[in-house]
């Protein structure tokens, strides 16, 4: 079985203000280095074939410190990326509500082929480059162990591919910081091994979900 490891990027500053990023390139705050050092503590002498990770350089700053633990260096692949949020982007949900009400009740409403305005991907097109994202992942790696380090949003469509959930379900699954999310492929279809493990943070602040 080809195992593929999904890491959250650690928390920053503007998850805490909880302020969409999409695709602008926050850094981790300290805690959310912390987290990372965590994570690639808790991953240190597994038998990883290679780390990969957004374009973006907070799930870089993640994934550094994987990578430096097993002697591999990070692999960019820009199709972890975190979903295009259009006008959301730099925006806090308070504002988005208040600016922007009939986009932000669609997005609240999970509308599939709604496409965010000002660029935004839509949750079918999101999905269609994550399931592409995990398809080559998986052949690249028959049998073998790998972390990908991404983001929520693309965390929220891996979880639904495995499960089988249709893009508008309603979630219940959690996409926190740091979290470790082992996905399956048998060489057929991709399934869900554990979900959300955030135990290797200890006593520090897990800061959102």
């Amino acid at each position: 079985m080809t195992e593929l490891i999904f890491i959250r990027h650690g928390v920053t500053d503007w998850n805490l203000e909880r302020r969409f990023q999409g695709c602008i390139d926050i850094e981790l705050n300290a805690e959310g280095l912390a987290q990372a050092r965590l994570t690639a503590e808790r991953l240190a002498g597994m038998p990883l074939a290679a780390v990969y990770a957004s374009d973006l350089r907070r799930a870089r700053q993640t994934a550094e410190p994987i990578a430096r633990a097993i002697g591999v260096s990070v692999a960019v692949e820009p199709g972890l990326r975190e979903r295009h949020y259009g006008v959301f982007e730099g925006r806090t949900h308070d504002e988005l509500s208040r600016d922007h009400p009939e986009a932000y009740q669609h997005w609240r409403d999970r509308v599939p082929d709604y496409a965010l305005p000002g660029g935004g991907e839509s949750l079918l097109t999101l999905r269609e480059r994550v399931q592409a994202q995990m398809d080559r992942l998986a052949a690249r790696h028959p049998g073998q162990t790998i972390v990908a380090v991404t983001h929520g949003g693309v965390l929220d469509s891996i979880y639904r591919i495995a499960a089988g959930l249709a893009p508008d379900a309603p979630r219940r699954f959690e996409l926190n910081n740091a979290s470790i999310n082992r996905i399956g492929w048998d060489g057929e279809r991709f399934h869900v091994i554990d979900w959300g493990d955030i135990s290797h943070l200890g006593p520090l602040p897990v800061s959102l979900k």
